[in-house]
């Protein structure tokens, strides 16, 4: 083989943010890097990327290309440092040569799970009931309320979806006192839930049962609307809905009836809608916490995406096993 090459199709600033420092470094080593020019908007994958240079690393800033644009007699790896490789990789494009791998959700399966973590923690003790009244009238009384929070530690805490994010929020939870811990998860192996200190149950057990529910699944077309009426509605009453996977698991009409009622709450990062319009319903609700798609963006978790991706490549050009490969048999389970 030739020198190896790797074409970032990443845009500047982006490439900055995960790679700025040693792993920019540590990729000069491995090989001949060669980085897009673009500066503003979406970076385009060249026609030709897969004649000149055996790995392509692609994020959030890559635009959308024809799949036959990856194969080629050089290009044999992939590196996405970002989310889901949905929006860019289709299962087609897996194979004949070329392998995938996935950086972005371990990079960010901490960050997720914290977001998680704090929206919870936030509902639970009225944060936002209380800086809202407060900012409001700038009056100490009324900004108390006269409302008592719920301490984490006393609550059952039900996750969808043992994932990486699912299993970092059990151990944050564990961590904050929580002995209670339940997951509804098809796929997860007992054992490991075990080890977390996790029981495993139907969804239905779940939803009966959750003080705090947290949604950590993946968007496949089995987990469309998992949530939905029936199962907000056997929510106890005074329950917590928190989501920082995808809107696609929550029937957000069903969410929204069941917040009006004052019966539950809930804390969201993801909706149907992005950015949120001007007219959602979810404006002005006093029991929603809600953020702007956010939950994965700290600094250390977009480091950590582009440490991971540069060591994806140095254990496939050593010849070693991948930690994040995508393989067409796993691709419609991931997140």
């Amino acid at each position: 083989m030739t020198h190896p090459s790797v074409y970032v199709a990443v845009r500047p600033d982006e490439f900055e943010t995960l790679f700025g420092g040693e792993p920019a470094r540590r990729l000069a080593e491995l090989a001949d890097v060669e980085l897009a020019t673009a500066t503003t908007g979406k970076v385009p994958v060249p026609d030709d990327v897969a004649e000149r240079h055996d790995v392509l690393i692609t994020s959030w800033s890559t635009e959308p290309f024809p799949q036959e644009r990856l194969h080629g007699p050089r290009m044999r790896l992939a590196v996405h440092a970002a989310g889901s490789v949905r929006g860019l990789f289709a299962r087609e494009s897996l194979g004949n040569g070329l392998r995938l791998a996935q950086a972005g959700a371990d990079g960010m399966a901490v960050a997720v799970a914290e977001m998680a973590v704090t929206l919870a923690l936030v509902v639970l003790r009225n944060v936002h009931q209380h800086d809202r009244a407060l900012q409001a009238t700038r009056d100490w009384a009324a900004g108390g309320s006269g409302r008592l929070g719920r301490s984490v530690h006393a609550q059952r805490i039900g996750i969808v979806g043992l994932s990486r994010v699912g299993r970092q929020y059990a151990q944050m939870m564990r961590g904050l006192g929580a002995t209670r811990i339940a997951a509804y998860d098809p796929y997860a192996d007992p054992a490991a839930a075990a080890d977390l200190g996790v029981r495993l149950v139907d969804l239905d057990e779940l939803v009966a049962t959750s003080d705090v529910l947290s949604v950590h699944g993946p968007s496949t077309p089995e987990t469309h609307r998992m949530i939905g009426a029936a199962q907000l509605a056997a929510l106890p009453d005074g329950a917590v809905v928190v989501n920082t996977a995808r809107s696609w698991l929550v029937d957000e009409d069903a969410l929204v009836a069941e917040l009006r009622t004052g019966r539950i709450s809930a804390g969201l990062d993801v909706f149907d809608a992005e950015p949120l319009p001007a007219d959602s319903p979810f404006y002005g609700l006093d029991n929603a916490v809600i953020v702007p798609h956010v939950a994965g963006g700290t600094v250390e978790a977009r480091r950590r995406q582009g440490e991971i991706a540069v060591g994806e490549i140095a254990r496939f050009l050593a010849g070693e096993e991948l930690t994040g490969e995508v393989t067409a048999e796993i691709y419609d389970r991931l997140a």
